[in-house]
């Protein structure tokens, strides 16, 4: 595999912190085995990195991964392992288990991974039917995945406490739906095991509740090996009250992108960083890359033109945006074939079990490369993240990927503290709701 290379001189910090995540790997996996004693991780969720060659740090923490069909065919059986680990601590007798997808039907891809998913659980030894919650599946109706497999999508049934297909009871019902729309009724309040809990989608979590955590979580990792915290992890502030079609909100807008510029002109100068500050500014909530722009002066969110407005006043089933983040912007310094890329890691319970590269032909070194209508490559990470060579160069293939693992993981406890701290406050929100 040809895998994308640092296109940039400032190599030092990225090798210098890559050699210390190296050497201390005995103690940050230990580190690791007694968080997860303490907490318990997602079933499963995958992270944006970006490694600036100065940098490396998470910029975006996914709980209903879409992208299992682009992994590694070779991984499969860690993907497998994983759940079946993942399984033994919520429902240890489990047999059968309800997968319900995203209601779009129409992006063959997405439902690739639908079909990688399921193939993935019935190996961990799983009976596994496919239920949807959208309001056009009323009868079971097949679809066809970008290779031609046909998937079948049977319409999801409340029965007392449970949810159900006709003859299929399961014990166990998974999400691969980020519930951006809202909660349905017909999943509130089942007795079944539900994964991830309903307050872990789009409809209720906040990036800046997770980014919060990752805060503690970076700090305490940052002493464990000596290392400035801000070498994996960006700052972040978020606006309230933005309405971008009646331009309200603008002036706390450039408040906040002024302060984070200053601040990350501040540490680019002590690190003797000659690249330009950038923040990205993004829905507080969602994904899908919809309603985000980059920007390098806090001028260029004021008087934003109706085109700018419209992409960022509305993302994911339509949901207005309220509320955003403003969050350091990571340059991305990996490119293929005079292309843009960066690393997306996927884990399974507390286990990485591969990535990708995503690929991009048509943005630079400083946007969101998870943009929709363009074009971008996925490409296979051919080994493992868990696997370091502590007798090769730190930046060696086996070590590159095995601080994109760490990283991830402490992102992926990062989201284990946040659906913690988040849930009593967000559940009460919803019952006085209805």
């Amino acid at each position: 595999m040809n895998v994308p290379y640092l296109t940039t001189a400032q190599k030092g910090p990225i090798l210098e912190l890559e050699r210390r995540i190296l050497s201390a790997m005995p103690q940050i996996e230990h580190w690791f085995r007694t968080q997860w004693l303490e907490h318990s991780p997602p079933f499963y969720g995958s992270v944006d990195l970006r490694n600036a060659g100065f940098k490396l740090a998470p910029v975006d923490m996914n709980l209903f991964p879409g992208g299992f069909n682009n992994l590694n065919r070779d991984f499969m059986p860690l993907c497998v392992q994983a759940v079946q680990s993942a399984l033994e601590k919520v429902c240890p007798d489990a047999r059968s288990l309800l997968l319900i997808p995203e209601n779009h039907t129409r992006n063959t891809f997405y439902l690739q991974n639908v079909a990688t998913i399921q193939y993935i659980l019935k190996q961990a030894g799983l009976n596994v039917r496919l239920g949807s919650i959208s309001p056009e599946i009323t009868a079971p109706t097949e679809v066809t995945t970008a290779n031609g497999d046909t998937l079948l999508l049977e319409p999801v049934k409340r029965s007392g406490n449970r949810v159900t297909l006709p003859d299929f009871n399961p014990c166990v019902v998974l999400l691969n739906n980020d519930l951006s729309a809202g909660i349905p009724p017909l999943l509130e309040g089942i007795e079944q095991n539900l994964l991830p809990p309903l307050h872990a989608g789009w409809s209720t979590r906040k990036k800046t509740h997770h980014f919060a955590a990752y805060d503690e979580v970076a700090d305490d990792f940052a002493k464990l090996i000596g290392i400035d915290p801000w070498l994996i992890n960006p700052y972040f502030d978020r606006c309230e009250g933005i309405d971008f079609h009646e331009r309200k909100g603008e002036e706390c807008l450039a408040a906040k992108v002024e302060l984070l510029l200053d601040r990350i002109a501040e540490k680019y100068k002590e690190y003797g960083i000659t690249e330009q500050p950038y923040v990205i500014v993004k829905a507080n909530a969602g994904t899908y890359g919809m309603g985000v722009m980059s920007v390098k002066s806090p001028d260029e969110v004021i008087g934003l033109n109706r085109k700018q407005r419209n992409k960022m006043s509305v993302i994911k089933e339509g949901q207005e945006v309220h509320e955003v983040i403003v969050q350091e912007g990571v340059h991305t310094f990996e490119s293929i074939n005079d292309a843009v890329a960066e690393p997306v890691v996927y884990m399974v319970d507390r286990f990485v079990v591969g990535g990708f590269y995503r690929v991009h032909t048509g943005r630079g070194v400083d946007e969101n490369l998870n943009a929709p209508g363009m074009h971008f490559e996925p490409l296979s990470f051919e080994a493992p993240c868990s696997l370091p060579d502590c007798g090769a160069d730190p930046d060696c293939l086996p070590n590159r990927f095995y601080s994109y693992g760490v990283v991830a993981r402490l992102a992926l406890l990062a989201a284990s503290l946040e659906l913690e701290q988040t849930a009593p406050a967000e559940e009460e929100a919803y019952r006085v709701a209805v």
